[in-house]
C-alpha cells in the first residue's frame, strides 16, 4: 500500500515551488489564487525572499502547505493513496489531499493558525528543543519533575524527541537530561512552544476558525498527530486537528501504525526530505522517496 506523507515546519527553503510555478500552468493559477486569499504576495516571500522573511510562523506556513499540495497535485504520478499522514502543519495537507478540506479553506485554515501560534508566541516568549539519544519515556519523566512548562512536543523517531515549553523549562530540563545520560540537547529556530500548554489562546483562537469549514469524509484514512490512528469521520479528524496544536505529535507512532496496516512505500511531497529520513529511521525496512 502506497502512503503520503507531508512535512511540517522547518522543512523552507528560499526558491521553494518556483520550478512549480514557472513549468506548470496549474501551479501557477493556484499559487496566483494564494496570494488573493492571503492578500499579499507569498510568491514573492517563497521565491525570492530572505531567510529570515521564510522563518516567520505566518510566511512559513503557508508556504509550506502550498510547496506540498501543489507538487502532489502535479507530481503523483497518477497514482491515489491508500493513506495519509502530514508532520503537524503537513497535517492540512494530508486532508487536503485526501479531499476532506478544499485547497481554499486548507489555505485559509493554515494562515489562521500561523497568524494564531505567532501571536501566542509573542504572549508567552518561549522555544523548543531537540533530545537526541535518549529514551522517550525518560525524556517525558524528566520533563514532568520541572517545575515550569516543558513538555514532549514531537516524537520524530526513536532517539529523537522534540521538547516545548517556556525557555527557562527548557534550560532545566535540558540540564536534566544531559546529567541523565541524552547525547544532546539543542535548541531549535523556531518562533515558539508549538504542541504545549503554551499554545492554548492558539487552540481557542483556530477552533473557532476550524468549526466554521466543512470537512468532507477523506478518500482514505488519513493517520492524525494526536492520537496516531486512521480517521475518516469528518468530526473526529476536526476535533483531532483542534487538540493537535497543544498535544504532542505522535509521528513515531503513526509511522509504525501505518505500517501495521499495510503500508510499504511512503512518498514525500514538499520542501526537503526531512520525513524520509525520519521515516528510515523508525523502520529500514520499507520503501520511501
Amino acid at each position: 500500500m502506497i502512503a503520503f506523507v507531508f512535512p511540517g515546519q522547518g522543512a523552507q527553503f528560499v526558491g521553494m515551488g518556483k520550478d512549480l510555478y514557472d513549468n506548470y500552468s496549474e501551479a501557477k493559477i493556484k499559487f496566483e489564487k494564494a496570494n488573493e486569499i492571503l492578500g499579499f504576495s507569498i510568491t514573492d516571500k517563497m521565491f525570492f525572499g530572505i531567510d529570515t522573511d521564510l522563518k516567520e510562523t505566518n510566511i512559513t506556513q503557508p508556504a509550506i502547505f502550498l510547496h506540498s499540495v501543489i507538487a502532489c497535485n502535479l507530481l503523483n504520478e497518477g497514482v491515489v493513496p491508500q493513506m495519509v499522514a502530514g508532520h503537524s502543519l503537513g497535517e492540512f495537507s494530508a486532508l487536503v489531499v485526501a479531499g476532506a478540506l478544499s485547497f481554499e479553506d486548507g489555505l485559509r485554515l493554515v494562515s489562521q493558525r500561523a497568524n494564531a501560534m505567532q501571536k501566542a508566541c509573542l504572549q508567552n516568549p518561549s522555544g523548543m528543543a531537540v533530545v537526541m539519544g535518549f529514551d522517550d519515556d525518560k525524556v517525558k519523566e524528566i520533563c514532568e519533575t520541572i517545575d515550569e512548562v516543558v513538555v514532549p512536543a514531537n516524537y520524530n523517531c526513536p532517539g529523537q524527541l522534540v521538547i516545548s515549553g517556556s525557555f527557562k523549562g527548557l534550560e532545566l530540563a535540558g540540564e536534566a537530561l544531559k546529567a541523565a545520560g541524552a547525547k544532546r540537547v539543542l535548541m531549535l529556530n523556531v518562533g515558539g512552544a508549538f504542541h504545549s500548554p503554551l499554545m492554548l489562546p492558539a487552540q481557542e483562537e483556530l477552533a473557532l476558525a476550524i468549526e466554521k469549514i466543512e470537512f468532507k469524509t477523506p478518500i482514505c484514512p488519513v493517520y492524525q498527530n494526536y492520537s496516531a490512528q486512521p480517521e475518516t469521520n469528518p468530526e473526529i479528524i476536526r476535533k483531532n486537528l483542534i487538540l493537535q496544536l497543544t498535544a504532542p505529535v505522535l509521528w513515531t507512532k503513526t509511522i509504525q501504525n501505518m505500517i501495521h496496516n499495510g503500508a510499504t512505500q511512503f512518498v514525500e511531497f514538499g520542501p526537503g526530505e526531512v520525513l524520509q529520513g525520519l521515516i528510515k529511521k523508525i523502520n529500514a525496512e520499507v520503501a520511501v522517496r
